[in-house]
């Protein structure tokens, strides 16, 4: 199983052609998601509210396959993330977190240890900025490391990935170096791609057999890896809002 840790929200987009509407969201929510649709156990570690936003945001996780066991309720709105969508389909954001449940991860709602069988712990965006979730999950990577693998960016990483766009993605681990292309799509919105590709790099890592507290990949394994991630964006960016693609789109077309 894969522990995603971090906030779920609701966007609301505003398109380019003056329409808006609004939709799940927020980074490890896409990415927990995300994972679930490639197959892998996972479990969303996070605070939802109890509001009919929360309750949209914990049913898109349930019917994806997402576990909540993890996750905890309270009374606080759900927060919120204003995107603007240009006539490229890229995404710029302002956040409404005051106040809001994404922030209010305390300690108090983690559990004391994970079972045996959560191989990877997934944190990141709003989650490594707000507080009291930051430090929540800091917390978290700190008792984790060395015991399972940890994807963030912090001293010591073994393994960096970056993903640019329409040009692809970069891999750096050990000696080598690894560039790959992206797939060629008719982009609508860039909503949720990295949130994809992470999730997609995570999965093919649990796919096949590379989860726990090191990390040894081969320069092909590597680049499989970050080609099934780009896959995984590329697909994500071909319908409206987060929408990440399931195992079986992926069937046939990953390396």
């Amino acid at each position: 199983m894969i522990v995603v840790g971090g906030e779920a929200l609701i966007d609301r987009i505003h398109n380019d052609d003056g329409t808006q509407r609004a939709a799940p969201g927020g980074g490890p929510f896409n990415t927990a998601r995300a994972l679930a649709r490639l197959g892998v156990p996972t479990a969303f570690l996070g605070r939802l509210s109890e509001d009919v936003f929360g309750l949209e945001l914990a049913s898109a996780l349930i019917s994806d396959g997402v576990s909540l066991e993890m996750a905890s309720i309270g009374p606080e709105p759900t927060t919120i993330a204003i995107a603007d969508v240009d006539n490229a389909g890229f995404a710029e954001y302002e956040f409404l977190v005051q106040g809001t449940s994404a922030a209010n991860l305390t300690p108090e709602m983690i559990p004391e240890q994970f079972s045996a069988d959560v191989g990877a712990l997934h944190v990141g965006t709003l989650g490594l900025i707000l507080e009291p979730m930051a430090s929540t999950l800091a917390e978290l990577v700190d008792r984790e490391s060395g015991k399972r693998l940890v994807m963030i960016l912090r001293d010591g990483v073994s393994l960096v990935v970056v993903t640019l766009g329409a040009r692809g993605a970069f891999g750096a681990h050990g000696s080598a170096r690894i560039h790959v292309d992206a797939p060629h799509v008719e982009v609508v919105d860039t909503i949720g791609a990295g949130d994809a590709f992470g999730a997609a790099f995570l999965a093919w890592l649990h796919d096949h057999g590379f989860l726990g507290p090191t990390l040894s990949l081969e320069v092909e394994e590597l680049k499989a890896a970050l080609e099934f991630a780009c896959l995984a964006g590329a697909l994500t960016c071909t319908r409206a809002g987060a929408e990440p693609p399931w195992k079986s789109e992926m069937m046939g077309r990953d390396s």
